[in-house]
């Protein structure tokens, strides 16, 4: 009896520990798997780039093959230069033709106003001379009222005087067309400059043509998309390849509207490759898109109308990958995933955070 009674404690003990394991068993079925969202409507994609030409011409040479791997920087073709070459070489000559122009006005300018001051110290001398034959004429008109100069002398004065006088308005009128002529050099010496600038302008507009003549990839990627062909004719706006970033690669997965109820960016990702059957990718929600897919299509649903039928819409969720997986090298845009994110993760490490 007494060992029957010992042991019932141990056995109920027993008992209540498969029944706690059996509740939460139940309740990771029922809840805990209500927190994990999971779609298969999602493939890897990037922000890859199709490079196009700024400038027409045929193409001179095609320095990558499809598929490989490229250098932010790197050139991967050039269209025949000639043509712009040429119109590098006539807008330098451009500007070397307006900086002598330029350099000739302001040398005129300059003498100019060299004559001015010409003309200023002969207006100055003038001033002297009128003012010495002034005084030598009033000398003789007071000689002669006394009776002591003759006539003639003060006529000789007189003539002198008005000589002196003469002289002087002669070159003031030289100084003022100097000094307006200096204006209109002035005017010449700015249109000059202004004939430069633009010559530069074009010059570096010419240059830059040129420059475009060489296609380089905008970031580190793999050529895809392929169609530029050794002499090949192309104009600003076709696009001859594409540069897609692999290693930037991230998820777009498209949810129902009810699984993105308790979705925050942040929380984690479990992402199955269809090309990789048996191995996961790690990740972490990035964002939610602010529409549904359909909303930007060319043809937007219109359900305004008597014939609505509710459609469950669907959500583009955008998930990226955490560094440093290898596996992640082999991803190519447009892989079928499986993504599955864990809407109580983000919550869960709050509250161990606190």
């Amino acid at each position: 009896m007494s060992t029957t009674h010992g042991r019932k404690p141990w056995l109920m003990a027993a008992a209540g520990l498969v029944a706690m394991v059996v509740l939460y068993g139940l309740w990771r079925l029922v809840f805990a798997t209500g927190t994990v969202q999971s779609t298969n409507d999602a493939f890897v994609s990037a922000d890859y780039t199709l490079v196009a030409p700024k400038v027409a011409g045929f193409i001179d040479d095609v320095l990558v093959q499809d598929n490989q791997y490229v250098k932010a920087g790197q050139l991967l073709a050039r269209i025949d230069p000639q043509d712009y070459q040429t119109e590098v070489r006539a807008a330098q000559a451009s500007v070397a033709t307006a900086q002598a122009q330029l350099t000739n006005a302001v040398a005129m300018l300059e003498r100019q106003r060299s004559l001015i001051e010409q003309a200023k110290a002969t207006v100055d001398a003038d001033l002297a001379q009128v003012e010495f034959a002034e005084h030598e004429l009033q000398r003789y008109r007071h000689l002669a009222g006394q009776g002591a100069g003759t006539l003639q002398n003060l006529q000789q004065a007189k003539n002198r005087s008005q000589t002196a006088r003469a002289h002087l308005a002669q070159h003031k009128a030289a100084l003022e067309a100097a000094r307006q002529q200096t204006q209109v050099l002035a005017a010449q010496s700015t249109a000059a400059e202004a004939s430069v600038q633009h010559a530069q302008a074009l010059q570096a507009r010419a240059e830059l043509e040129l420059s475009y003549t060489q296609l380089v990839a905008p970031f580190d990627g793999v050529i895809g998309r392929r169609s530029v062909r050794l002499g090949a004719y192309v104009k600003p706006g076709d696009s001859v390849l594409a540069v897609v970033p692999l290693a930037e690669a991230y998820v777009v997965a498209n949810f129902l509207e009810h699984q993105l109820t308790h979705m925050r960016a942040g929380q984690r990702v479990t992402i199955k490759v269809d090309s990789f059957p048996g191995e996961t990718l790690e990740g972490s929600i990035d964002s939610i898109a602010p529409a549904t897919g359909v909303t930007f299509s060319a043809i937007a649903p219109d359900n305004a109308t008597g014939n609505f039928t509710k459609v469950v819409q669907r959500i583009p969720v955008k998930i990226v990958l955490d560094p440093g997986q290898e596996q992640a090298r082999n991803l190519r845009v447009g892989m079928s995933v499986n993504a599955s994110i864990d809407t109580a993760s983000l919550h869960d490490e709050q509250v161990s955070a606190r």
